[in-house]
């Protein structure tokens, strides 16, 4: 085991300003949760193809002779 240090560095130093003990406590508690925070996922999980919402958008009506048909029939 070492022995602790007689004069550790500070981790956090304020160059400006006084701040009080609710600005300090904030502060502290945003690096500590950003110290904390999980690492990245190397790849996002891949999406269903059943949730892809390109899938609820319909094809272009058709035009011309036959189109009432085509649109409540499935395509050939």
């Amino acid at each position: 085991m070492t022995a602790p240090e007689e004069n550790p560095q500070p981790l956090l130093k304020i160059v400006k300003g006084t701040p009080d003990d609710h600005q300090l406590a904030a502060l502290a508690a945003v690096i500590a949760g950003l110290a904390s925070a999980a690492p990245a996922q190397e790849q996002p999980k891949r999406r269903s193809e059943w949730a892809n919402p390109a899938r609820r958008v319909r094809r272009p009506l058709q035009h011309g002779p036959g189109a009432w048909r085509a649109s409540g029939l499935p395509p050939a």
